[in-house]
């Protein structure tokens, strides 16, 4: 994740056209989506009245993503959105969902931190593929997975092959560590 804390500017032009003011550049839902998914919190802001639309673009590239057919948010789940909203007084979803993402991403840091800090395994050859296979595993499961890590071979995994080839690669990696775990004991 990226240890920088202040948000990326994101600025809409008139011409509904957005901005990163850090690399000077125009950018996509798809590059803002990647920003997210690599830990960095974004802003946008339109350029002529300076109101924040940041809710209006994450709300959009969730839209995006399930007019795809990638179920981010169960249907039950998107009907008490609804009702929460249509339910006239404050409600507590927010703070709800806000503390559930809260729990998760913590439970998710100290489990890996766990792994790193008190497992005897860490001095066996191969176990820092297996770690980031983890780590991607993890990352999978709760939604933010950005690149898969660099296997041992030094080659990245990108977003641009396809899942089964990933899968693929994972379970090559997996084979090799069982045979060299097998061949210490």
């Amino acid at each position: 994740m990226t240890e920088n804390k202040s948000p990326l500017l994101i600025k809409r032009y008139a011409s509904r056209r957005l901005y990163n003011t850090e690399t000077s550049d125009y950018v996509t839902l798809e590059d803002i989506s990647g920003f997210i998914r690599d830990g960095r919190e974004v802003k946008i802001v339109d350029l002529k009245t300076g109101h924040d639309l940041t809710r209006q673009y994450l709300l959009q590239i969730i839209a995006e993503h399930e007019s795809r057919g990638e179920s981010v948010l169960p249907v039950d789940v998107l009907n008490d959105l609804v009702r929460s909203y249509m339910g006239g007084g404050a409600s507590v979803v927010p703070q709800f969902l806000q503390a559930s993402f809260d729990m998760l991403r913590d439970g998710q840091n100290t489990m890996i931190e766990g792994i790193e800090t008190i497992n005897p395994m860490a001095n066996i050859p191969g176990f820092e593929a297996m770690q980031a296979q983890q780590q991607a595993f993890m990352k999978m499961m709760t939604g933010s997975l950005s690149k898969w890590p660099t296997s041992s071979n030094g080659t990245d995994h990108n977003s641009s092959e396809e899942p089964d080839e990933d899968l693929q690669s994972i379970k090559k990696q997996l084979a090799e560590l069982q045979e060299k775990l097998s061949k210490l004991t």
